[in-house]
């Protein structure tokens, strides 16, 4: 009569980690927090780059908190959390792929403080709920500036925060009005500058304190500043 050998039993794979794993789970999930935070808080990047950098390190996160500390795929037979695991991976990423793209367009979309400026000075809004804007509340001197013959006059013209300037082109060429010195444009009180036809004029709110110069960007040689007193 043989003897039926008794059956070795196979051992599990273990379903929990050691000490050393927990340790290195734990440093590496340190060292991948501190990196972009340490990216975002000194500017070491900016713009797409360093989105795709905090992705990357929180992608990396999620791998080492899978296999350091939940231990997914050990466990025998079905392999239901690492479906689970994948499903909620899925969800997770057009959650925040999603939310990213959201952001990206308001903030694209928003006018910056220059614009909101312009806004504030078209619309003469001094206050909100009491709370000063920044913006003028009415006008009060109008001040003027003829362009003829390819000469700004007067070429200086000395305001108060406030008051208005007008340019007229009273030459017969198309003109473009512009803040700075040529070539480089400089926004002012949210104002990029302007076309002007022949016999058209351009009025702007002097809000924003300062010595100004203004050129037409079609023909550099026509300048002129104008200087705001507070």
């Amino acid at each position: 009569m043989n003897e039926e050998l008794p059956k070795t039993k196979r051992q599990p794979k273990p379903r929990h980690g050691s000490t050393p794993s927990y340790v290195t789970g734990f440093v590496l999930s340190l060292i991948f927090t501190l990196i972009p935070y340490y990216l975002v808080t000194h500017e070491s990047l900016k713009g797409h780059v360093l989105i795709a950098v905090i992705l990357t390190f929180a992608f990396a996160q999620l791998l080492i908190q899978v296999l350091f500390f939940l231990h997914l795929g050990r466990e025998r037979g079905p392999r239901f959390n690492t479906v689970f695991l994948a499903a909620t991976f899925s969800a997770v990423c057009v959650v925040v792929g999603g939310s990213v793209w959201i952001m990206y367009h308001l903030q694209k979309n928003m006018p910056d403080m220059a614009m909101s400026q312009k806004l504030i000075d078209d619309e003469s809004i001094s206050q909100v709920s009491g709370v000063k804007t920044g913006g003028c509340d009415g006008t009060n001197v109008n001040h003027h500036v003829f362009i003829k013959n390819g000469v700004a006059f007067p070429y200086v013209v000395v305001a108060h925060l406030c008051d208005s300037l007008t340019f007229t082109n009273d030459d017969n060429t198309v003109r473009y009005i512009a803040f700075g010195s040529h070539p480089h444009h400089e926004l002012y009180a949210g104002n990029m500058g302007q076309t002007l036809y022949s016999g058209r004029s351009w009025t702007i709110t002097l809000s924003q304190a300062g010595k100004i110069k203004f050129h037409d960007h079609n023909h550099p040689q026509t300048t002129g500043i104008f200087v705001v007193n507070p």
